[in-house]
């Protein structure tokens, strides 16, 4: 298939109809308002649904709904409405519903303003909701990688019976890129007969709850989603590791920071400071293995977020004080650019600009 130029909010609302998704119940708030867009218009074509809700809360709880049933089913939003969305994905979660959940972030804390930002990592990657659990989330940094991670999103939530994040920023979702709809390979992916679709006389009846009063039945229950988070850590763990065999110093950003942070890496490279780059593609969950590879070989970590800090705690975690950790940040929706991040990078090499 030719590639096509098209913007990243629409490129996640193509790439769903492409994994297979014809349901999608959202409520407009920007910078995502696109992708709520372009699935009403889309969708009806592909024989599909789309419903925009009166509001977030009752859009992740149509989302509810359609899962139960077993259809591939999505909703997005960017901060502020991702955080009207947390009960209802603790539900999700407790189900066992797969559905696929998209937030642009946005400027905050509170309404903030439509410019990007990351700052909604802890909230993705900690469990905004209520409750002892995880979601997998992916962190594309750029377009094409949009339309393979998504492909990747729907497999995973199938794949575990859980819901997955699409995290990215406000800039990802407007720019522009060339992406390819590639035909993606057939899955193994188990059967739904757990789907309330009606049992036509064959068996008992499907019940699908969030609600377990018996204490140690819930304690059961929990036992059982930790034991799957474990196996999703062990198994769908994603990350990009580059010029980190010879690093002196390592990098570590996601989305498209990880992008700018690229350009400022080879810039130092030619100045003759080896430094490398790790790029999280799941922030949940948290690549360990290229930190336990170059601790103990490497003199420092940066990490660049656009945020106040808050993948740093992960990235101490998995460093595990071998090497110090620095930070550099931007917040309120405002982006990193290169010279900044190299210039940190000159700072914390000791080196001086030439």
């Amino acid at each position: 298939m030719a590639k096509v130029l098209m913007k990243g909010n629409e490129v996640i609302a193509e790439a769903a109809v492409h994994a297979g998704c014809k349901y999608f119940f959202g409520y407009p708030i920007t910078p995502q308002s696109e992708l709520v867009a372009y699935m009403a218009k889309r969708l009806p074509e592909v024989g599909g649904l789309f419903l925009q809700a009166e509001s977030e809360i009752a859009a992740i709880n149509m989302v509810y709904g359609a899962a139960g049933t077993g259809v591939r089913v999505m909703t997005s939003s960017s901060s502020p409405g991702f955080s009207l969305k947390q009960e209802g994905i603790s539900f999700l979660v407790a189900s066992e519903l797969p559905a696929v959940v998209c937030n642009i972030v946005r400027g905050g804390p509170g309404l903030g303003n439509i410019q990007p930002a990351q700052s909604d990592y802890f909230q993705v990657t900690k469990g905004g909701g209520h409750g002892d659990y995880h979601i997998p989330v992916l962190a594309p940094a750029s377009l094409q990688e949009i339309v393979d991670l998504t492909q990747d999103a729907f497999d995973i939530a199938d794949r575990y019976r859980t819901p997955v994040i699409i995290m990215g920023d406000g800039m990802l979702g407007q720019m522009m890129e060339p992406v390819e709809f590639k035909e993606a390979s057939p899955k193994q992916l188990p059967p739904k007969n757990w789907a309330t679709t009606g049992t036509r006389g064959d068996g008992g009846p499907k019940i699908i709850t969030s609600l377990e009063l018996d204490a140690e039945s819930l304690e059961k229950h929990n036992h059982h989603l930790q034991s799957k988070f474990s196996q999703i850590k062990e198994i769908e763990v994603r990350y990009e590791a580059i010029h980190t065999e010879d690093a002196d110093h390592i990098v570590v950003a996601f989305g498209t920071v990880a992008r700018i942070a690229m350009n400022a890496i080879q810039k130092a490279r030619q100045e003759g400071i080896k430094v490398g780059l790790i790029r999280p593609i799941t922030l949940w969950p948290f690549p360990e293995k290229p930190f336990i590879e170059t601790r103990g070989k490497v003199k420092s970590y940066l990490t660049v977020e656009m945020s106040a800090g808050q993948m740093i705690e992960d990235v101490k975690l998995a460093v595990n004080g071998h090497a110090p950790v620095e930070f550099y940040g931007r917040t309120g929706g405002i982006v990193p650019t290169q010279e900044e991040i190299y210039q940190k990078i000159i700072s914390i090499a000791g080196g001086v600009e030439v």
